[in-house]
């Protein structure tokens, strides 16, 4: 389930880079459509969780929860949608693969958590394919807001690295709630502060809501990229550790130029086979721990049913 669920997660995210251009192309402003996604998303999901049962009403205003809506959602997506403005998607993504790495060295120089030297070398070699995919469609450019643009999005990083630690630390603080609503309520926390750095900063055209690609994105994102990609993530981040669920920033622009190579005909280069191929031997190596240890599992379970069978 572990597996499926992040092969989901990176399918949905393969798309997201792109349909948030497209948004910003259409003319919507970008803290306001970032809120809007979030804070959407979010509602939605807590209400669910309220009539499920699975989350109590006030925890919506636990002020331990809102560091994980700052970091998952606040500041990765308000630099990225604002950054977008001015950066290409690909140079977005490319830029966005900097989170694990980040993470890494948030838990290396901040937590004293030594990381696996096969979890290191899988880390750098998914960058760098990343890096092989995308660089035969990479639009670069010299002025001061594309420079901006790109810190913009490294620090955005930074604080989806610190969020996903945190998140951590919120799932074992409420054992007894779902991931689900925990994730709802970060979403929400942080599209309400978008909302509020919309509000002082831009100009919102409403007319680029009337617009079917304006509206097909806003929603496509809400729905696909929050409700069901960020669940995921959350999700993942509770059955596993928060560097695994990371990887997608890796996975998620494979994704995209297999989707572009199949549905519109794009070329295939060496440069782009030789990327997906150092992203997979990286993601693999980032979770060798985890397979051997998964196999060991699996092997003293059948030791154990042989054991008892006999």
């Amino acid at each position: 389930m572990v597996w499926l669920g992040y092969t989901v997660m990176c399918l949905i995210f393969g798309t997201t880079f792109l349909m948030i251009k497209v948004g910003i192309d259409a003319g919507l402003s970008p803290f306001f459509s970032a809120g809007v996604r979030f804070l959407l998303a979010g509602a939605l999901i807590f209400v669910w969780a309220l009539a499920t049962g699975k989350v109590r009403f006030s925890l919506l205003w636990r002020k331990d929860l809102l560091p994980t809506g700052i970091g998952l959602t606040f500041g990765t997506f308000a630099t990225l949608y604002w950054a977008e403005q001015y950066v290409s998607s690909g140079l977005a993504a490319i830029l966005s693969a900097t989170g694990p790495i980040f993470l890494l060295l948030i838990q290396g120089i901040v937590l004293r958590s030594k990381a696996s030297r096969s979890s290191v070398i899988g880390c750098v070699l998914g960058f760098a394919g990343v890096g092989l995919l995308v660089a035969p469609n990479l639009s670069v450019e010299t002025n001061l807001l594309w420079v901006v643009g790109c810190g913009a999005i490294l620090i955005g990083e930074l604080f989806y690295a610190s969020g996903a630690l945190y998140a951590k630390r919120a799932l074992v603080r409420y054992p007894e709630t779902s991931p689900l609503a925990l994730n709802a309520i970060q979403m929400m926390h942080g599209g309400i502060l978008l909302l509020v750095l919309s509000l002082f900063t831009e100009r919102v055209p409403m007319e680029a809501l009337a617009t079917g690609q304006g509206i097909g994105a806003l929603l496509y994102l809400t729905v696909v990229g929050s409700m069901m990609g960020h669940s995921l993530f959350y999700w993942l981040v509770a059955r596993t550790n928060p560097f695994f669920p990371t990887t997608w920033l890796y996975i998620s622009p494979l994704i995209a130029f297999a989707l572009g190579a199949l549905l519109y005909g794009e070329a295939v280069t060496w440069e782009a086979v030789a990327g997906g191929i150092t992203i997979i031997v990286g993601i693999l190596l980032v979770n060798l721990n985890a397979i051997r240890g998964a196999r060991s599992a699996k092997r003293t379970q059948r030791a154990v049913q042989a054991k008892q069978a006999g």
